[in-house]
């Protein structure tokens, strides 16, 4: 990261409101509408030079959906300034999308040879489960790896997940192989679960995904919500959405309501 850049950095995150702004995009886009809705007093106007600033720095990525502008918040910056000042150890994964990025900077050829471009997308799905949201808490949690069939570290691995601020979502297999799948954010017992995670996308790609339970008589409705933004695969949102599809439609579902284990792969 150049110094022009990383000064680009610093003076958006130097205001509270811009501050308020990223806080509010981790969650997943937001319209320009809906940013301005979360400032308080502040003009529409004043509310779209921030936003501005915060392009410019590369914080935040633009999408337009119809008259819609979408907004997402972009982390591979903040996590180039982490590595320059902060410090010299980093995550693997972080490490290999700030490579990626210096790879692919001498334009945008190289990122088609690679088969990536910047894009993004947005899942939203429901599924609805005959059992309570405790229960199906419970088969997210400590239950996941039981239901949960995709793996990373080959046969006989093991997941966890950590229901709590820094928990962690994690396979591990035999001679040390081991795999993140997510990292929790936000949690509230029973109602929802927050993670940023790869989800098995390499590079320069930022991902959250959210569990939430509402019931609905007695039934429970599980609401997924997965947004991704970066160096994307043009076939990887229809592999999430197919994929999601089957771990919470079919095989939690299954597990919650029958029993049913599926076959690990």
């Amino acid at each position: 990261m150049h110094n022009e850049q990383l000064a680009a950095v610093f003076k958006a995150l130097s205001h509270p409101i811009r501050m308020d702004i990223l806080d509010f995009l981790k969650d997943g886009p937001k319209t320009t509408g809906d940013v301005n809705d979360n400032v308080q007093d502040v003009s529409r106007y004043a509310v779209m030079k921030h936003l501005t600033v915060l392009e410019e720095a590369n914080l935040i990525l633009i999408r337009r959906q119809g008259r819609a502008r979408l907004n997402y918040i972009n982390v591979l910056p903040l996590q180039q300034a982490y590595e320059r000042w902060v410090s010299q150890y980093q995550h693997s994964t972080a490490k290999s999308a700030i490579a990626l990025k210096r790879f692919i900077e001498g334009g945008e050829e190289n990122m088609t040879e690679q088969g990536l471009q910047h894009d993004s997308f947005q899942l939203e799905q429901e599924f609805e489960i005959n059992s309570t949201p405790a229960k199906v808490y419970t088969a997210l949690t400590e239950d996941i790896g039981k239901w949960w069939a995709y793996r990373l570290c080959g046969e006989g691995s093991t997941m966890t997940l950590t229901p709590e601020v820094g928990g962690t979502f994690i396979e591990k297999g035999q001679h040390g192989a081991a795999a993140l799948w997510g990292t929790v954010y936000f949690v509230k017992d029973n109602e929802e679960i927050r993670l940023q995670g790869l989800l098995g996308m390499t590079g320069a790609v930022n991902s959250a995904y959210t569990f939430k339970l509402e019931p609905k008589g007695n039934h429970t409705v599980l609401k997924l919500s997965h947004h991704a933004v970066g160096l994307l695969d043009p076939e990887w949102g229809r592999m999430h959405d197919e994929g999601w599809k089957e771990l919470l439609g079919q095989f939690l579902k299954d597990y919650v309501e029958t029993g049913k284990q599926p076959e690990i792969n």
